[in-house]
Protein backbone atom coordinates (compact mmCIF):
# COMPACT_ATOMS: atom_id res chain seq x y z
CA UNK A 1 0.00 0.00 0.00
CA UNK A 2 1.71 3.02 -1.16
CA UNK A 3 1.43 6.35 1.06
CA UNK A 4 -0.56 8.95 0.37
CA UNK A 5 0.54 12.20 -1.15
CA UNK A 6 -0.54 15.75 -0.20
CA UNK A 7 0.77 19.05 -0.42
CA UNK A 8 0.24 21.71 1.92
CA UNK A 9 -0.85 25.28 0.95
CA UNK A 10 0.24 27.78 3.36
CA UNK A 11 3.30 27.90 5.52
CA UNK A 12 2.38 29.06 9.38
CA UNK A 13 2.93 27.49 12.41
CA UNK A 14 0.39 25.10 11.87
CA UNK A 15 0.88 23.85 8.57
CA UNK A 16 4.88 22.39 10.01
CA UNK A 17 2.57 20.02 12.29
CA UNK A 18 1.19 18.26 9.05
CA UNK A 19 4.92 18.10 7.00
CA UNK A 20 6.57 16.89 10.69
CA UNK A 21 3.46 14.06 10.64
CA UNK A 22 4.58 13.48 6.78
CA UNK A 23 8.38 12.65 7.94
CA UNK A 24 7.79 10.83 11.02
CA UNK A 25 5.38 8.11 9.13
CA UNK A 26 6.82 7.60 5.52
CA UNK A 27 5.09 4.70 4.90
CA UNK A 28 1.77 6.42 5.55
CA UNK A 29 2.16 9.82 4.11
CA UNK A 30 4.23 11.46 1.35
CA UNK A 31 4.43 15.22 1.20
CA UNK A 32 5.03 16.41 -2.45
CA UNK A 33 5.00 20.23 -1.51
CA UNK A 34 4.44 22.82 0.89
CA UNK A 35 3.89 25.86 -1.42
CA UNK A 36 4.35 29.62 0.18
CA UNK A 37 3.87 32.73 -0.91
CA UNK A 38 8.12 33.98 -0.90
CA UNK A 39 10.74 32.44 -2.48
CA UNK A 40 12.70 33.55 0.82
CA UNK A 41 10.08 31.51 2.77
CA UNK A 42 9.75 28.96 0.93
CA UNK A 43 14.30 28.46 0.71
CA UNK A 44 14.36 29.36 4.41
CA UNK A 45 11.77 26.05 5.25
CA UNK A 46 13.06 23.89 2.57
CA UNK A 47 16.23 24.32 5.09
CA UNK A 48 14.64 24.89 8.41
CA UNK A 49 12.53 21.43 7.74
CA UNK A 50 14.05 19.40 5.21
CA UNK A 51 10.97 19.36 3.31
CA UNK A 52 10.13 20.44 -0.51
CA UNK A 53 9.13 23.44 -0.50
CA UNK A 54 7.82 26.00 -3.81
CA UNK A 55 5.79 28.83 -4.78
CA UNK A 56 4.52 27.20 -7.58
CA UNK A 57 1.17 26.27 -7.23
CA UNK A 58 1.49 24.65 -10.84
CA UNK A 59 3.94 22.47 -9.64
CA UNK A 60 2.05 21.17 -7.03
CA UNK A 61 -1.35 20.56 -8.86
CA UNK A 62 1.67 18.84 -11.54
CA UNK A 63 2.60 16.72 -8.70
CA UNK A 64 -0.74 15.09 -8.57
CA UNK A 65 -1.22 14.81 -4.82
CA UNK A 66 -3.97 12.36 -3.43
CA UNK A 67 -5.80 15.21 -1.51
CA UNK A 68 -4.30 19.15 -0.57
CA UNK A 69 -3.96 20.17 3.04
CA UNK A 70 -5.44 23.96 3.35
CA UNK A 71 -3.12 25.39 6.60
CA UNK A 72 -3.79 29.53 5.41
CA UNK A 73 -4.65 32.20 8.11
CA UNK A 74 -8.28 31.36 8.93
CA UNK A 75 -9.72 34.09 7.40
CA UNK A 76 -8.45 32.98 4.23
CA UNK A 77 -9.68 29.16 4.56
CA UNK A 78 -12.56 28.97 2.52
CA UNK A 79 -11.56 31.00 -0.43
CA UNK A 80 -8.13 29.03 -0.50
CA UNK A 81 -9.80 25.72 -0.37
CA UNK A 82 -12.19 26.67 -3.36
CA UNK A 83 -9.40 27.53 -5.51
CA UNK A 84 -8.07 23.88 -4.91
CA UNK A 85 -11.52 22.24 -5.11
CA UNK A 86 -12.20 24.14 -8.55
CA UNK A 87 -8.96 22.23 -9.73
CA UNK A 88 -10.13 18.55 -8.72
CA UNK A 89 -8.85 18.34 -6.01
CA UNK A 90 -10.21 16.85 -2.46
CA UNK A 91 -9.18 19.43 0.43
CA UNK A 92 -8.70 18.93 3.97
CA UNK A 93 -8.90 22.06 5.94
CA UNK A 94 -7.52 23.38 8.94
CA UNK A 95 -9.84 24.55 11.49
CA UNK A 96 -12.21 26.22 11.50
CA UNK A 97 -13.84 25.69 8.06
CA UNK A 98 -15.26 29.32 7.80
CA UNK A 99 -15.46 32.74 9.38
CA UNK A 100 -18.72 33.32 8.63
CA UNK A 101 -22.22 32.03 8.23
CA UNK A 102 -22.27 32.91 4.16
CA UNK A 103 -18.83 31.12 4.28
CA UNK A 104 -19.55 28.15 5.78
CA UNK A 105 -22.81 27.94 3.61
CA UNK A 106 -21.12 28.14 0.31
CA UNK A 107 -18.72 25.12 1.29
CA UNK A 108 -22.02 23.04 2.09
CA UNK A 109 -23.33 23.86 -1.35
CA UNK A 110 -20.12 23.12 -3.15
CA UNK A 111 -20.32 19.72 -1.53
CA UNK A 112 -24.57 18.90 -2.30
CA UNK A 113 -24.40 20.69 -5.70
CA UNK A 114 -21.20 19.95 -7.04
CA UNK A 115 -19.58 16.91 -5.28
CA UNK A 116 -16.92 19.00 -3.91
CA UNK A 117 -14.42 16.55 -1.12
CA UNK A 118 -13.90 18.52 1.62
CA UNK A 119 -12.97 17.31 4.78
CA UNK A 120 -11.72 19.39 8.31
CA UNK A 121 -9.02 18.56 10.34
CA UNK A 122 -10.78 19.12 14.11
CA UNK A 123 -8.99 17.33 16.39
CA UNK A 124 -9.44 17.42 19.70
CA UNK A 125 -11.70 14.45 20.51
CA UNK A 126 -8.87 12.92 18.97
CA UNK A 127 -6.66 13.91 21.67
CA UNK A 128 -5.64 10.74 24.17
CA UNK A 129 -6.79 12.37 27.40
CA UNK A 130 -10.04 13.95 25.42
CA UNK A 131 -11.06 10.57 24.25
CA UNK A 132 -11.02 8.77 27.12
CA UNK A 133 -13.85 10.77 29.12
CA UNK A 134 -15.66 10.85 25.83
CA UNK A 135 -15.70 7.22 26.17
CA UNK A 136 -16.51 7.33 29.01
CA UNK A 137 -19.62 9.28 28.84
CA UNK A 138 -20.28 7.46 25.66
CA UNK A 139 -20.59 4.05 27.68
CA UNK A 140 -23.29 5.83 29.56
CA UNK A 141 -21.08 5.60 32.79
CA UNK A 142 -22.67 9.29 33.74
CA UNK A 143 -26.46 8.72 32.41
CA UNK A 144 -27.34 10.96 29.67
CA UNK A 145 -25.23 14.13 30.20
CA UNK A 146 -26.73 17.20 30.46
CA UNK A 147 -24.15 19.92 31.47
CA UNK A 148 -21.04 20.58 30.42
CA UNK A 149 -18.33 23.32 31.64
CA UNK A 150 -15.42 23.78 29.12
CA UNK A 151 -12.51 25.75 29.86
CA UNK A 152 -10.19 23.34 27.95
CA UNK A 153 -9.87 25.36 23.82
CA UNK A 154 -11.36 28.13 22.27
CA UNK A 155 -14.36 28.77 19.69
CA UNK A 156 -14.51 25.67 17.38
CA UNK A 157 -12.45 23.49 19.33
CA UNK A 158 -14.78 24.25 22.09
CA UNK A 159 -17.80 23.84 20.05
CA UNK A 160 -16.93 20.37 19.27
CA UNK A 161 -16.14 19.06 22.47
CA UNK A 162 -19.45 20.36 23.92
CA UNK A 163 -21.27 18.82 21.46
CA UNK A 164 -19.42 15.20 21.45
CA UNK A 165 -19.39 15.57 25.32
CA UNK A 166 -23.18 16.06 25.24
CA UNK A 167 -24.62 13.85 22.80
CA UNK A 168 -25.36 16.73 20.62
CA UNK A 169 -27.03 16.88 16.98
CA UNK A 170 -28.03 19.93 15.25
CA UNK A 171 -30.32 21.68 17.94
CA UNK A 172 -31.39 25.13 17.89
CA UNK A 173 -29.74 27.47 20.55
CA UNK A 174 -29.67 30.63 22.68
CA UNK A 175 -26.26 32.28 24.07
CA UNK A 176 -25.64 34.78 26.04
CA UNK A 177 -22.22 36.24 26.81
CA UNK A 178 -19.20 38.71 28.21
CA UNK A 179 -16.11 39.54 27.16
CA UNK A 180 -13.74 40.45 30.58
CA UNK A 181 -10.12 41.79 30.22
CA UNK A 182 -7.25 40.69 32.94
CA UNK A 183 -3.98 41.63 33.30
CA UNK A 184 -1.66 38.42 33.19
CA UNK A 185 1.41 37.60 33.65
CA UNK A 186 3.64 36.17 30.87
CA UNK A 187 5.15 32.71 31.27
CA UNK A 188 5.30 30.66 28.03
CA UNK A 189 5.11 31.12 24.18
CA UNK A 190 5.31 29.12 20.87
CA UNK A 191 9.18 29.89 20.63
CA UNK A 192 9.70 28.84 24.79
CA UNK A 193 9.65 30.47 27.86
CA UNK A 194 8.98 33.95 28.99
CA UNK A 195 11.04 34.92 32.13
CA UNK A 196 11.48 39.06 31.48
CA UNK A 197 8.01 39.77 33.81
CA UNK A 198 6.09 41.15 31.15
CA UNK A 199 2.41 41.21 31.48
CA UNK A 200 -0.31 41.41 29.08
CA UNK A 201 -4.08 42.56 29.24
CA UNK A 202 -5.86 39.12 27.99
CA UNK A 203 -9.60 38.59 26.71
CA UNK A 204 -11.46 35.91 28.54
CA UNK A 205 -15.06 34.89 27.55
CA UNK A 206 -17.73 33.34 28.99
CA UNK A 207 -20.67 32.43 27.58
CA UNK A 208 -23.82 30.01 28.58
CA UNK A 209 -25.02 28.05 25.91
CA UNK A 210 -28.90 26.67 26.24
CA UNK A 211 -30.04 24.00 23.54
CA UNK A 212 -33.67 23.33 22.64
CA UNK A 213 -33.36 19.53 24.52
CA UNK A 214 -32.53 21.46 27.75
CA UNK A 215 -29.05 20.62 27.70
CA UNK A 216 -26.67 23.37 28.50
CA UNK A 217 -22.78 24.45 27.99
CA UNK A 218 -20.95 27.02 30.30
CA UNK A 219 -17.83 28.16 27.70
CA UNK A 220 -15.05 29.72 29.65
CA UNK A 221 -12.03 30.30 27.72
CA UNK A 222 -8.81 32.58 27.53
CA UNK A 223 -6.27 32.36 24.99
CA UNK A 224 -3.58 32.42 27.16
CA UNK A 225 -4.34 29.01 28.69
CA UNK A 226 -3.19 27.24 25.44
CA UNK A 227 1.00 28.72 27.04
CA UNK A 228 1.23 29.24 30.27
CA UNK A 229 2.95 27.76 33.30
CA UNK A 230 -0.39 29.59 35.62
CA UNK A 231 -3.41 28.74 33.48
CA UNK A 232 -4.76 25.72 33.89
CA UNK A 233 -7.50 23.90 31.54
CA UNK A 234 -10.54 22.71 33.00
CA UNK A 235 -13.61 20.28 32.13
CA UNK A 236 -16.67 18.78 33.69
CA UNK A 237 -19.52 16.88 32.39
CA UNK A 238 -22.07 16.29 34.35
CA UNK A 239 -25.35 13.58 33.92
CA UNK A 240 -27.66 12.04 36.35
CA UNK A 241 -25.28 9.07 37.23
CA UNK A 242 -22.07 10.75 37.81
CA UNK A 243 -19.96 13.69 36.42
CA UNK A 244 -16.10 13.42 34.59
CA UNK A 245 -14.31 16.37 36.14
CA UNK A 246 -10.53 16.68 34.63
CA UNK A 247 -8.83 13.54 34.88
CA UNK A 248 -11.37 11.93 37.59
CA UNK A 249 -14.35 9.82 36.46
CA UNK A 250 -17.37 9.29 39.53
CA UNK A 251 -20.48 7.65 38.94
CA UNK A 252 -22.43 5.17 40.27
CA UNK A 253 -21.86 1.54 39.53
CA UNK A 254 -24.15 -1.37 38.92
CA UNK A 255 -24.47 -2.14 42.76
CA UNK A 256 -25.81 1.83 43.28
CA UNK A 257 -22.61 2.03 45.28
CA UNK A 258 -20.11 5.27 44.28
CA UNK A 259 -16.92 4.75 41.72
CA UNK A 260 -14.16 6.84 41.29
CA UNK A 261 -11.60 6.37 38.17
CA UNK A 262 -8.70 7.87 37.30
CA UNK A 263 -8.65 8.27 33.98
CA UNK A 264 -5.93 6.68 31.69
CA UNK A 265 -5.72 8.85 28.20
CA UNK A 266 -7.02 6.57 25.39
CA UNK A 267 -5.26 5.35 22.62
CA UNK A 268 -7.84 3.81 19.88
CA UNK A 269 -6.53 0.56 18.64
CA UNK A 270 -7.52 1.89 15.19
CA UNK A 271 -4.38 4.20 15.49
CA UNK A 272 -1.95 1.88 16.73
CA UNK A 273 0.51 2.20 13.87
CA UNK A 274 0.70 6.33 15.13
CA UNK A 275 1.62 5.49 18.51
CA UNK A 276 5.82 6.60 19.64
CA UNK A 277 7.21 6.31 22.73
CA UNK A 278 6.41 9.81 23.39
CA UNK A 279 2.21 9.37 23.28
CA UNK A 280 2.97 6.09 24.73
CA UNK A 281 4.41 7.24 27.84
CA UNK A 282 1.87 10.36 28.57
CA UNK A 283 -0.88 7.35 28.09
CA UNK A 284 0.50 4.61 30.42
CA UNK A 285 -0.11 6.78 33.89
CA UNK A 286 -2.75 9.02 35.63
CA UNK A 287 -1.99 12.47 35.78
CA UNK A 288 -4.10 14.51 37.96
CA UNK A 289 -3.02 17.70 36.09
CA UNK A 290 -5.21 18.14 32.98
CA UNK A 291 -3.01 18.38 30.35
CA UNK A 292 -3.27 19.01 26.32
CA UNK A 293 0.06 18.80 25.16
CA UNK A 294 1.46 19.04 21.23
CA UNK A 295 2.66 15.49 21.45
CA UNK A 296 -1.27 14.72 21.77
CA UNK A 297 -1.79 17.61 19.37
CA UNK A 298 0.48 16.05 16.56
CA UNK A 299 -1.14 12.59 17.11
CA UNK A 300 -4.39 13.72 17.00
CA UNK A 301 -3.21 15.60 13.65
CA UNK A 302 -1.77 12.29 12.50
CA UNK A 303 -5.18 10.17 13.04
CA UNK A 304 -7.15 12.96 11.28
CA UNK A 305 -4.68 12.35 8.20
CA UNK A 306 -4.93 8.32 8.91
CA UNK A 307 -8.71 8.50 8.12
CA UNK A 308 -7.87 10.27 4.63
CA UNK A 309 -7.82 6.98 3.15
CA UNK A 310 -11.13 5.86 4.08
CA UNK A 311 -12.58 9.07 3.20
CA UNK A 312 -10.63 9.18 -0.10
CA UNK A 313 -11.47 5.19 -1.03
CA UNK A 314 -14.98 5.10 0.00
CA UNK A 315 -16.27 8.25 0.61
CA UNK A 316 -16.54 7.70 4.50
CA UNK A 317 -15.92 10.68 6.61
CA UNK A 318 -13.13 11.67 8.61
CA UNK A 319 -15.50 14.25 10.83
CA UNK A 320 -18.40 14.85 8.68
CA UNK A 321 -18.42 18.24 6.79
CA UNK A 322 -21.91 19.07 8.54
CA UNK A 323 -20.56 19.07 11.86
CA UNK A 324 -17.59 21.23 11.15
CA UNK A 325 -19.63 23.03 9.78
CA UNK A 326 -22.09 23.34 12.74
CA UNK A 327 -18.73 24.05 15.10
CA UNK A 328 -17.71 26.92 12.72
CA UNK A 329 -21.51 27.97 13.09
CA UNK A 330 -21.10 27.88 17.13
CA UNK A 331 -17.74 30.09 17.05
CA UNK A 332 -19.79 32.64 14.87
CA UNK A 333 -22.41 32.41 17.76
CA UNK A 334 -19.88 32.73 20.58
CA UNK A 335 -18.05 35.50 19.55
CA UNK A 336 -20.69 37.94 19.00
CA UNK A 337 -22.61 36.52 22.60
CA UNK A 338 -19.57 37.86 24.48
CA UNK A 339 -19.29 40.83 22.30
CA UNK A 340 -22.99 41.74 23.54
CA UNK A 341 -22.63 41.16 27.03
CA UNK A 342 -25.78 39.48 28.21
CA UNK A 343 -27.63 40.03 25.23
CA UNK A 344 -29.61 36.82 23.91
CA UNK A 345 -27.94 35.32 20.63
CA UNK A 346 -30.54 33.08 18.88
CA UNK A 347 -29.15 30.57 16.23
CA UNK A 348 -30.83 30.13 12.89
CA UNK A 349 -31.37 26.97 11.01
CA UNK A 350 -28.42 25.91 8.41
CA UNK A 351 -28.52 24.02 5.21
CA UNK A 352 -26.82 21.25 6.88
CA UNK A 353 -29.53 20.61 9.37
CA UNK A 354 -31.46 17.48 9.63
Amino acid sequence: MRPLSFIIVGSGFRSLFFARIAKRYPDLFHLNYLLCRTKEKADRLAGEQEIPTTTSPELCQESAPDFVVIAVGRGDVCTVAKQWIERGFPVLLETPAGETAEELKELWELKEKKGARIQVAEQYHHYPVMAAGIQAVEQGKLGEPYGVSLSVAHDYHGASLIRKMLHMGFEPMTLRGSRYTFPVRQTDSRYGPITDGSIKNQDRDHVTIEFASGKVAFYDFSSIQYRSFIRSRHVNVRGRDGEWNDTILRYVGEDNLPVVEHMIPYLNPRYQVLETDKIKEICGRWNPVLTLDAVQDEYAIAAMMFDMREYLEGGKEIYPLADSLEDAYIFTLIQEAAARHGEPVISEKMPWHR
